[in-house]
C-alpha cells in the first residue's frame, strides 16, 4: 500500500524509485497532456486539479503502490510504475503491474526491462519488510 511506502526509496542500478506525491503532479500532468501518452495508457485527460485529487486517491488506497522512476544519473524523472495488489487471503495472491516510461529519451534503453525486474524483486521480497532498504 503507498502509505506504507509513502517514505520508501528503492535504488536500483539505473534506476532510483520514490513514492508519487503531490510535488511530482505537475510534471505527471504535463505527461499526460500527451494524446499518445494518454492513448496508450488508456488515460482520459485530467485537469491538473483532478491530477492532484487522483494523487491522494492513489496514496490512500491500500490495493495501490505508486513509485515515479527516476533515471540515477540525473536525477529526471522519466516515469511510472504502478502495482495494483489483489486479496491479499488468496493464496494465489497477484498483482498488476504497469509501467510508463514518459521521457521519450528514455525509452527503448532498458528502462523498462530494470524497472520490471526491480519493482517484482521489491514485491518478492516482502515490500512492507525493506521499506528502507535498496537492492543494487
Amino acid at each position: 500500500e503507498m502509505k506504507q511506502n509513502s517514505n520508501t526509496k528503492l535504488e536500483g542500478k539505473r534506476v532510483i524509485f520514490v513514492p508519487y506525491k503531490k510535488v511530482h503532479v505537475p510534471k505527471y500532468h504535463e505527461w499526460m497532456s500527451d494524446p499518445w501518452l494518454r492513448e496508450m495508457t488508456a488515460s482520459e485527460p485530467l485537469t491538473l486539479e483532478e491530477e492532484y485529487e487522483n494523487q491522494i486517491s492513489w496514496f490512500e488506497d491500500p490495493k495501490k503502490c505508486t513509485f515515479i522512476i527516476c533515471d540515477k544519473e540525473s536525477g529526471r524523472m522519466i516515469g511510472d510504475v504502478n502495482l495494483f495488489l489483489n486479496d491479499p487471503d488468496d493464496p494465489r495472491y497477484t498483482a498488476e503491474l504497469e509501467i510508463m516510461i514518459a521521457e521519450p529519451e528514455f525509452r527503448g534503453k532498458g528502462f523498462g526491462k530494470l524497472t520490471i525486474d526491480d519493482v517484482l524483486w521489491y514485491q518478492r521480497v516482502g515490500y512492507q519488510e525493506i521499506c528502507d532498504q535498496s537492492f543494487k
